[in-house]
């Protein structure tokens, strides 16, 4: 494997910005006071930074990279994903927001014991703790995996930086130290991928033109091809139903990014939350994909500067190290870093609050203290941080080569039927707590089924796993015991009437 020497002034870049991430979560260290400061910022929080956090949250150092590799190396079709987010606000707006924010829950999960039962509420609180355990360790692994060739540091000592940093600045500061970090390395990440992008187009003969003249040619943007329907293969109608899916369970399900809808003072900051977060995907993920095809024409021009044998999902930090001027290269591997930052952290203190609420308070048979709540809080972040550090270690030992089917296996395992739930609980009145287990149940047989005995493409996992639960749950709910209604916070949410 051939190193490249990334240099005394790009280390001393990288490691002033990491030093920067922790002084900020040490000035918000001091801001946490309660159990309510630690998981929803005391409503602090503005609804820009938060929309900014969701952002720099749903974009993954995997993204950052993975996405200009795709462009690279086939076409655009990727992109609908990114659009899609956008397309599901309104029902993110006029559904489920008004239920989160009416809750004053810590945990996205209390709605479905409202809703349901606690069984529902555990179900699917460890299934995203678990999840996200595997995503923080499969994030860490393929972030090492692509600075590996370009870094003189051993990869395990890698993995325990980025935890080790991660599990500092998220133990002191907080939601609002996670958020405040994410707005910082959000910028970062936009910043980095407009600037790649324009120095690329002054180094390809002919510009941008030319990288567009180019990429059209080569039919890299959306191939005809590509608009077929498959079972198997990731084309875009396929695309397009399995991002629906997956953008619902991100913006409805997943504690990560619902925990941004309850760290504003008002139901309005929380829209300006998703507003925020949709300018941002409208227009950062061109450049991305932009920046693959820029890529594409560049070394197709200078072919002699791309090593043989070259593993191009390395591609982007290929060009950085390489082609970027020093100081300059230093800041966007710490855009790199900031992107794997910003999903670690956002995790570490979600399974903290899923723990904290859903089963540390929840399971408790005497009221817990503010001071108890904080520690066990701390606790789990540090716990949660080693495990996943420790599964990192073991992928980046075992060379593990089929991360990325398993990530999206587990998605659809773990992902959808907490989707159903959801979907189930505000759409389908006559749903009731055993039914939801029905659903459950019937939901993880499918996907299972569909994971190892057909050739599905992946993508199908999640929506398999959601519509099992709502279709298992809806068919069901007469063979069982009405749900009664149950108040929450002053606020009801209605079962079966």
């Amino acid at each position: 494997m051939q190193l490249h020497d990334f240099g005394f002034i790009n280390y001393a870049v990288l490691f002033g910005y990491l030093a920067a991430m922790l002084l900020v979560g040490v000035y918000f260290s001091k801001r946490q006071k309660t159990a309510d400061d630690y998981f929803r910022g005391g409503g602090r929080v503005p609804g820009w930074a938060a929309g900014v956090s969701v952002f720099a949250t749903t974009l993954s150092s995997i993204t950052f990279m993975s996405i200009p590799a795709k462009a690279y190396t086939s076409d655009w079709t990727f992109i609908i994903g990114q659009y899609l987010a956008i397309a599901i606000l309104p029902l993110v707006f006029y559904f489920y927001i008004p239920f989160f924010r009416k809750l004053k829950i810590t945990s996205a999960y209390e709605y479905l014991e409202a809703r349901f039962d606690v069984r529902s509420r555990l179900f699917a609180s460890l299934s995203f703790m678990l999840f996200h355990i595997g995503r923080v360790a499969i994030i860490t692994y393929l972030t090492v995996l692509a600075l590996r060739p370009f870094m003189g540091i051993d990869p395990v000592v890698l993995i325990v930086l980025i935890s080790l940093l991660c599990i500092i600045y998220t133990w002191m500061g907080g939601i609002e130290g996670v958020i405040w970090t994410d707005v910082i390395q959000g910028l970062l990440l936009s910043g980095g991928a407009v600037l790649i992008f324009i120095m690329i187009c002054f180094k390809v003969d002919g510009g941008i033109s030319e990288i567009f003249t180019a990429t059209s040619q080569a039919d890299k943007f959306f191939p005809t091809t590509q608009f077929r329907w498959s079972w198997t293969d990731s084309t875009i109608p396929v695309l397009m139903i399995g991002f629906l899916f997956a953008n619902i369970q991100q913006f409805t399900a997943s504690q990560d990014v619902v925990q941004r809808y309850i760290v504003t003072d008002s139901i309005e900051e929380t829209k300006r939350t998703l507003i925020t977060n949709a300018k941002l995907v409208a227009i950062i993920p061109i450049f991305f994909f932009a920046i693959g095809s820029a890529l594409f024409v560049y070394y197709k021009q200078n072919p002699n500067f791309l090593p043989e044998g070259f593993n191009t999902g390395g591609i982007l930090p290929l060009f950085i190290v390489t082609e970027m001027p020093v100081g300059i290269a230093g800041l966007i591997i710490a855009a790199i870093f900031a992107a794997a930052q910003s999903s670690i952290s956002s995790s570490l203190n979600s399974i903290s609050s899923c723990f904290n609420s859903d089963i540390y308070t929840r399971l408790s048979k005497s009221e817990r203290s503010a001071e108890q709540k904080m520690k066990v809080a701390r606790l789990v972040i540090i716990v949660a941080g080693v495990f996943s550090s420790l599964a990192a270690i073991w992928l980046v030992l075992s060379d593990e080569s089929e991360i990325w089917d398993a990530f999206n296996s587990l998605i659809g395992l773990m992902g959808g039927p907490m989707t159903g739930l959801f979907m189930l609980g505000i759409f389908v009145k006559r749903a009731n707590a055993g039914s939801a287990v029905v659903g459950i149940i019937v939901s993880i047989i499918a996907v299972l089924a569909a994971r190892y005995g057909s050739d599905l493409n992946f993508f199908f996992y999640g929506v398999i796993g959601a519509m099992s639960v709502v279709i298992a749950g809806t068919i069901t709910a007469p063979l069982f015991t009405s749900a009664k209604q149950i108040s929450l916070d002053d606020s009801e949410i209605s079962g079966n009437k």
